[in-house]
């Protein structure tokens, strides 16, 4: 669809039927759809009304998404969001929040300390909760459905801070927290056995079939939190021949690990129950080799990360702050279904100066952008 005779277009769509016009549109991306909605007042109309889903189509492929910490000021913060589908960053509003404690999940933004709290990412509308029972910094976090179709969030690890010491007791702990009731539960503990690890930023996690999985890439510990009983499975170790760090991610209806072997990138499918793992992808190695500056060899792949969700798998270097090189990697969307692997483009600039950078991937749908949030999780 061409923009550059919206007029001659607009008349074009008043003559089709209502109907095949709202599933015409449903199909483009949304920073079309937010284009479009400023050629005229009955494209706005069509397009806001469209009717809002209880969760993002699954065909529609998660979004990457950029929070960037300043260095001094919270007014200089910058947030930005990659679409797969147009192949382009937008400029979001930096977030309103002055919090340095910012995680990233299922379409919302939260903050963790000093008080716990969440906003829609891209309809800003903080919400603070009842104080939470052990207050956490860099917790595992993710937003799960129950069995009545409710929602509720699930804190895992993390750590607190008592004097300049970390308190390993309270890094294990798991937190549950009812939006309806605004209420946290304590619920059995992280196993005892990721107590080896030495920084609680080495876990990482994945929600699969009603499973909160950890996986740590100190011990290469691995086990799942069941969702329903609230109980943890036995822990079992995960290590591909020659794994140095990975992120366990849930994509395309199975668990994903992404790391580095030697100077290679990987991702293999994990076999839920027996963990047994089999290679799906590997990054070109001019993709990979974009990713870096030159540094020392030992040490130029250990800023890396890797999101992923639905379709895709984000990989990128969050210390190159203003240059943030990224690669994605659909998953079954090459001939004969093979992966494919391309350079996300650059960040829209100016680009400022962060000490910290927030990333993670979600799915998004219209209604994120154009319907009213309630700020409630899930929503």
């Amino acid at each position: 669809m061409s923009d550059n005779n919206p007029e001659i277009e607009s008349s074009t769509f008043n003559t089709l039927n209502h109907d095949v016009t709202e599933s015409i549109l449903s199909h483009l991306p949304i920073p079309s759809l937010v284009r479009f909605t400023l050629v005229s007042k009955q494209w706005r109309s069509i397009i806001t009304s469209l009717p809002p889903s209880p969760s993002p189509s699954s065909s529609s492929p998660p979004w990457l998404f950029l929070f960037g910490i300043h260095n001094t000021s919270s007014f200089h913060n910058q947030s930005f969001a990659f679409d797969p589908l147009s192949n382009t960053w937008l400029r979001l509003p930096p977030s309103s929040s002055s919090s340095d404690h910012l995680v990233g999940s299922n379409r919302f933004l939260f903050t963790t300390a000093p008080r716990f709290s969440f906003s829609p990412i891209l309809k800003p509308n903080w919400r603070f909760t009842s104080p939470v029972l052990f207050p956490r910094i860099n917790p595992l976090l993710s937003v799960f459905t129950t069995l009545s179709n409710s929602s509720k969030l699930i804190l895992v690890g993390g750590s607190s801070r008592i004097g300049g010491l970390v308190d390993i007791e309270e890094r294990l702990a798991v937190q549950v927290y009812d939006p309806v009731l605004d209420s946290w539960e304590l619920c059995s503990p992280l196993p005892a056995d990721f107590r080896s690890g030495q920084d609680h930023q080495t876990l990482t996690s994945a929600l699969f079939k009603r499973r909160f999985y950890v996986f740590d890439n100190y011990s290469y510990f691995i086990s799942s939190f069941c969702l329903d009983s609230y109980t943890w499975s036995d822990v079992q170790t995960l290590k591909p021949p020659g794994l140095s760090f990975a992120f366990l991610n849930s994509c395309n209806g199975m668990l994903v690990l992404g790391g580095m072997c030697g100077f290679s990138f990987n991702l293999w499918s994990i076999e839920e129950g027996s963990m047994e793992f089999s290679e799906i992808a590997v990054m070109p190695e001019g993709l990979l080799f974009g990713l870096v500056d030159n540094e020392d060899e030992e040490d130029k792949f250990r800023s890396l990360k890797c999101v992923g969700s639905g379709n895709l798998v984000y990989v990128f270097n969050d210390d190159c702050h203003k240059k943030f090189p990224a690669c994605v990697c659909e998953i079954g969307g090459g001939e004969n279904g093979k992966c494919s692997w391309r350079r996300v483009p650059c960040l829209p600039s100016p680009v400022n100066k962060f000490h910290k950078v927030v990333s993670f991937c979600s799915t998004v749908s219209i209604s994120d952008v154009f319907h009213p949030e309630d700020a409630h999780i899930g929503g």
